[in-house]
């Protein structure tokens, strides 16, 4: 098994930065956006978000195991 990639490292990464340390920036329930609070809203689309990165970190890793 090989070290993951520095890509795939941080695409990992951006998730969990996106989710944990933009608190301050979301931290608040107006504005509502598509009927729920905006801190709701904010890490239901970093949910979405995550399965992206992944996805694209994962078709990294397989390209690099393909060269």
């Amino acid at each position: 098994m090989q070290k993951p990639s520095l890509k795939a490292v941080g695409l990992g990464l951006i998730p969990f930065i996106g989710m944990c340390f933009t608190v301050p920036l979301w931290d608040r329930v107006t504005p509502m956006i598509f009927g729920l609070p905006f801190n709701l809203f904010w890490l239901i689309a970093w949910i979405a978000i995550s399965s992206l990165c992944i996805t694209v970190a994962n078709s990294v890793e397989e390209n690099r195991d393909r060269d």
